[in-house]
């Protein structure tokens, strides 16, 4: 029997992740959103495009959150997208007055779901689902480090003319402009990193990677990006139906792991048919530490202003 997996929020993250996981065929889809016919109109849209994608799963656009009962997996990207100048940071008050009310949701049709938060700002969205939910902290988790991740990727793939395949890199920490990309553990087939380019190089690149987001809403002027992070959620979505047991970067909750406590941060994980079945702890040096302590104080400082 396919999963069932609801996308809230039909703009153009969820369009594009409703699409993405149809198109992989990893469960039927609902796409939910508030606006009136609009994701019935883009979900029959998807659906028609099945016999030419070579695709069979079942999209549904609607409006009502009865269509989404009994989901395995919920992906939350309902929420206010950034405009040029602001940060992940300032949309906390008006995302958590709709994740809030998306999760009650969540919990009347949907009770044994696992939650897949995208809305910015992303650590504080997480946190709020989870407490909201009451759900097990396995079952509750962020996209933020892969998203992070496949960008650090993509500046080094264009900065050695290599391919992204041939690319592995770590970015932990918090969705913003703190998060710390660990160049020690980026390697080029198993080179590291530091093998191809000075220091210089590779700094310019991680502060590229810390302002990635923002440098597409410059540009965009009216959204924020949507491919990048919409592939990020497929991928999530993947090793948790296939239970792939990938390790990814993700935001979940800490309990005393890298010495932080009552906060979803972004960390290696485990994630496979159980949700988040791993925290994978690595060494970092005293640098890399103090940075995460950077890190963490400013997830902390918005956590701070949410308002159960």
């Amino acid at each position: 029997m396919r999963k069932k997996i609801t996308v809230i929020g039909a703009g153009h993250v969820g369009e594009v992740t409703a699409f993405k996981l149809a198109e992989k065929e990893l469960g039927d889809v609902v796409l939910l959103d508030v606006i009136e016919d609009m994701p019935i109109g883009k979900g029959l849209d998807m659906r028609e495009g099945g016999p030419v994608g070579k695709y069979d799963s079942a999209i549904v656009g609607t409006n009502s959150y009865g269509d989404t009962a009994n989901s395995d997996i919920i992906v939350i990207t309902a929420g206010k997208p950034r405009t040029p100048g602001m940060s992940r940071d300032e949309l906390v008050e008006s995302n958590f007055n709709i994740v809030k009310p998306v999760t009650e949701e969540i919990i009347k049709h949907s009770p044994n779901a696992m939650i897949l938060v995208v809305a910015n700002p992303l650590d504080a969205m997480a946190y709020t689902a989870f407490k909201v939910s009451g759900f097990p902290k396995n079952k509750v988790f962020g996209m933020a480090g892969i998203l992070d991740t496949t960008r650090f990727r993509a500046f080094i793939s264009m900065e050695l003319n290599v391919s992204v395949e041939n690319i592995q890199a770590l970015v932990l920490g918090g969705h913003g402009d703190t998060m710390v990309p660990i160049a020690r553990y980026t390697t080029v087939s198993g080179i590291p990193l530091s093998h191809f380019l000075p220091q210089d190089r590779i700094d310019a690149i991680i502060e590229r990677t810390r302002k990635g987001g923002g440098e597409i809403v410059k540009y965009l002027k009216t959204g924020s990006a949507y491919y990048a992070p919409s592939l990020a959620v497929a991928e999530m979505v993947e090793s948790i139906v296939k239970d792939k047991k990938k390790v990814l970067p993700c935001s979940a909750y800490l309990e005393g792991e890298y010495g932080i406590n009552d906060l979803y941060f972004g960390v290696p994980i485990k994630l496979g048919a159980n949700g988040v079945e791993e925290i994978i702890e690595i060494d970092l040096t005293d640098e890399e530490k103090e940075a995460i302590k950077s890190s963490e104080a400013a997830v902390r400082s918005v956590i701070d202003l949410l308002k159960f």
